[in-house]
């Protein structure tokens, strides 16, 4: 089942109510439920019944009710993204986020997109935040502003110098408004290119087109930056090849061209004690091609595809903050906010009402940003709900077999159901076991991954 001694530091309470779940009549169903989702630390409790009927023969192929379930309720997973709160379900988030950044870098035949998409250019950037004032920091060489060589944990790094000249309304709005900057970045990211191309903007449309893959990432001061995979297409997406002229080199440019270009900016006006503020990109900006896998490059579709994946499950929390929204101040006390990040959230508070449309203290959890953590264009490669789509229907195809529904079509079954929210979460008993799972299956997945390397190994040897 689970390993015991993981739980040998558990309160008295929490281990009571373990050994209550464990001893239940049920419990072994409520393993295998809680199994199935992974070992999530929020399932999502239903009650209900679906029933399985032939269209033409009005049979009730296969019927199902929780009402036989521990406790009258199937759990089924979060699928909350961020690690902080769910990590079985961040795990496949980020699984999924791999997949589709892969397919849009390496083509997967699986997902509509063809292999030919390697020839297209293809460039990762990162963008980040301009400076708000001097921060502890750890360089290459040499040490901090203050004197300090810094160790890479020390929770001094990213805090400002002097918090009390450091512009921290300033980080808040930059936040707030990195979303309208990728998207006037993305605007004049296709004038560039067709500059450079020499040709309108029209004929840009007609003959090329540019997709991307993006993930928010919170710097250490609090300021979120993106690191997006941009590829240059042809005009209908990754299944028409680029025209001739779109180069590598082309491509890099119009990037580098458009985060510094006059247009690339944000204005804020001012309001109350605000300054106006015009917001533009860091000037610490990072573009690479992207090679092929196997050439010996560091920047390969898979390391890129791993990189963006990893950060697709965080959010803010690297800073100190809270993973939900936050209702008073004073929450901050009880979690033990650092102060850095007490002073970012403040700015929230109070620029808030100076800035009503901008939302800045619904999302002062964030920081600020408001925008979405992984987004892409349309034509990049595959959807995430593609991919649980493809994980349910081979699921539902496991399920059909066991009740003896595999030769049935589905076009022939009529399908009924009924299901009603009834709560989410686990006891403190059922938290415990249910991260010892989520171990366990980590486990088995880290342990067959190595046992396939070691056979693929083998069988280039032999």
């Amino acid at each position: 089942m689970t390993d015991t001694a993981t739980f040998a530091d558990l309160d008295p309470i929490t281990l009571g109510d373990l050994l209550r779940v464990a001893g239940s009549p049920g419990f072994d169903r409520w393993e295998d439920q809680v199994r199935r989702t992974g070992g999530c630390a929020d399932p999502i409790h239903l009650r209900g019944w679906v029933l399985h009927k032939d269209k033409t023969t009005s049979q009730t192929l296969h019927h199902y009710s929780t009402e036989g379930e521990p406790g009258g309720r199937l759990r089924v997973a979060c699928g909350n993204r961020r690690a902080s709160r769910c990590p079985s379900c961040a795990w496949t988030y980020a699984g999924d986020t791999y997949h589709l950044i892969r397919a849009g870098l390496d083509g997967d035949d699986r997902r509509d997109v063809p292999a030919t998409v390697r020839n297209h250019p293809r460039a990762f950037a990162t963008l980040t935040a301009p400076s708000f004032g001097p921060v502890h920091n750890r360089p290459d060489r040499g040490v901090c502003r203050c004197g300090i060589r810094h160790p890479a944990d020390d929770p001094a790094l990213g805090t400002a110098l002097d918090p009390s000249t450091y512009d921290y309304a300033g980080a808040v709005l930059f936040n707030n408004q990195a979303g309208q900057l990728w998207q006037r970045f993305t605007n004049r990211r296709r004038r560039e290119i067709a500059a450079r191309a020499g040709i309108t903007q029209r004929e840009l449309k007609e003959c090329a087109r540019l997709s991307y893959g993006k993930v928010a990432e919170f710097q250490k001061r609090g300021a979120v930056h993106f690191h997006a995979v941009i590829r240059l297409d042809g005009p209908h997406g990754p299944d028409a090849p680029p025209p001739s002229w779109a180069t590598v080199a082309l491509l890099t440019g119009s990037i580098r061209a458009a985060a510094a270009h006059s247009y690339t900016s944000v204005s804020v006006p001012a309001a109350d004690g605000q300054p106006a503020r015009t917001f533009r990109w860091g000037t610490q900006l990072d573009v690479r091609p992207i090679k092929a896998f196997g050439d010996g490059s560091d920047l390969t579709e898979q390391a890129v595809a791993s990189y963006v994946a990893k950060y697709a499950t965080k959010a803010a929390e690297n800073t100190g903050t809270l993973d939900r929204r936050i209702g008073e101040l004073s929450e901050l006390d009880r979690h033990g906010v650092p102060d850095h990040t007490r002073r970012l959230v403040a700015a929230c508070k109070l620029l808030d009402p100076l800035y009503p449309d901008r939302r800045l203290w619904a999302w002062a959890h964030m920081l600020g940003f408001r925008g979405h953590f992984s987004s892409k264009s349309r034509r990049y490669s595959t959807t995430l709900g593609a991919l649980r789509q493809a994980r349910a229907d081979y699921r539902a195809a496991q399920e059909h077999a066991v009740v003896g529904m595999h030769d049935t079509e589905p076009d022939t079954v009529l399908v009924l159901a009924d299901w009603q929210y009834a709560g989410h979460g686990h006891t403190p008993g059922e938290s415990a076991l249910a991260a010892s799972i989520a171990r366990s299956l980590q486990l088995n997945r880290e342990t067959a991954r190595e046992a396939l390397r070691d056979q693929l190994a083998c069988e280039g040897e032999c």
